[in-house]
């Protein structure tokens, strides 16, 4: 299946120059993903991810934002694309007709066309259960640094045992976008008009009536009771990925907690279904590395074979498919970078994710499988088995995926 009859001709595009505080009006719009930044040629795009992970002066040019992105191809697979936009973490990429653009892809667009084909894959088999959680009285400025710190993009507010409410960068425009000095009360309304992925269908509440000065360290100190969404948006761990699509759409989310017998556990993201249409079909198993140039002290081969180790690890697990990515910070050691490695295994048993650091390929990747090895020991008592998919089992998932 290609993206020819998703491509949109329908996008917003600004220049370079163009202040950052124009961005938040077209978020408005929470059908928007991205916006195109064009100047005399194609220059990459931001999304809201950009625009919310840091402070912001509204008088900031979009040029210092702008996101090098792939660029499509009118007939590029969709299982190639879904990849591209896990890879360049955007829900927006750009197609191009030779050197003119002709329109862009959407996230949502994908996921619209592919949606008859997910009933074959459920919940349980896509989410991530390593949840991240935060409690109503924690901080912006906390809430802030777990969301940069795991590189994720939505935090459930747990309270007692029960989710009460949901975080996301997506929130925070209203709050990374704002001149040093001003005063701004919440919405009674519970509508956030900067375009979060729930604004027009589950309602928005702000909260915080109270003035909300632009000074950062006033802002970093609000509660997230103020700036989370409500009501948490839930779903069961065996329904089918069909569904869960089918929810986001409906009340306007990118994604959803997922609980069993009321309590929260895990969270499956429009990024994770995404995730389920590159597996490999056919139950054959790859290691896909990303940040290769990044391997200078260990072999592709060795990475393969510790990934071969966690086969059978846990009475029998299959490891069905394992993602490895690298990325460097500027921290150096007597001239050996600081990496950090994270981790993906999808097995029959369910999805693993880990991450470590260390100086060095090798030593970051030890420290990731060591956290790996540790999730396996843990989830050990609770986890299910399940017999290895066979050949009809994939071809019902993934067959549709294969015809020309």
């Amino acid at each position: 299946m290609d993206i020819a009859d998703i491509v949109s001709e329908e996008y917003v595009s600004f220049s370079p120059d163009t202040r950052v505080s124009k961005l938040t009006g077209a978020f408005e719009d929470a059908a928007v993903k991205g916006v195109v930044v064009h100047g005399d040629e194609f220059e990459g795009v931001v999304t809201r991810k950009q625009l919310a992970t840091s402070h912001h002066q509204p008088d900031e040019k979009i040029g210092s934002l702008t996101w090098h992105v792939p660029r499509l191809a009118p007939d590029e697979d969709v299982r190639k694309v879904a990849q591209l936009m896990i890879d360049s973490d955007s829900g927006l990429l750009p197609v191009f007709d030779g050197r003119e653009l002709s329109g862009v892809v959407t996230v949502d667009g994908v996921l619209e066309a592919v949606k008859p084909f997910l009933d074959a894959a459920t919940v349980a088999e896509a989410h991530s259960d390593d949840l991240v959680v935060l409690d109503p009285g924690s901080t912006f400025g906390e809430a802030l640094h777990v969301l940069r710190d795991h590189r994720i993009s939505h935090l459930p507010v747990v309270e007692d045992g029960d989710a009460v409410g949901i975080l996301s960068l997506y929130d925070v425009i209203d709050l990374t976008v704002r001149p040093e000095q001003g005063s701004k009360g919440g919405r009674p309304s519970g509508i956030d008009s900067y375009g979060g992925d729930m604004s027009s269908g589950s309602g928005r509440s702000h909260g915080g009536f109270g003035a909300r000065e632009g000074e950062l360290a006033r802002v970093l100190d609000l509660p997230v009771r103020d700036v989370m969404t409500t009501p948490v948006r839930t779903i069961d761990p065996e329904a089918t990925l069909e569904t869960a699509v089918e929810e986001m759409f409906a009340v306007d989310a990118s994604s959803l907690v997922v609980t069993r017998n009321g309590d929260p556990f895990g969270i499956v993201t429009k990024t994770d279904v995404l995730d389920a249409l590159t597996w490999e079909a056919g139950g054959s198993r790859s290691v896909q590395l990303y940040g290769s140039d990044l391997i200078d002290d260990i072999q592709y081969e060795e990475i393969v074979e510790m990934v071969e180790k966690f086969d059978d690890r846990d009475g029998g697990m299959a490891v069905l498919d394992a993602r490895i990515h690298f990325h460097k910070h500027d921290e150096k050691f007597r001239g050996t970078p600081l990496l950090r490695a994270s981790i993906r295994l999808h097995t029959d048993r369910g999805q693993y994710i880990a991450s470590g650091e260390g100086y060095g390929a090798n030593h970051a990747l030890n420290e990731a499988r060591d956290v790996l090895e540790r999730q396996i020991r843990e989830r050990k008592t609770y986890g299910r088995s399940k017999k290895h998919p066979d050949e009809e089992f994939w071809e019902k998932r993934f067959g549709w995926l294969l015809e020309e």
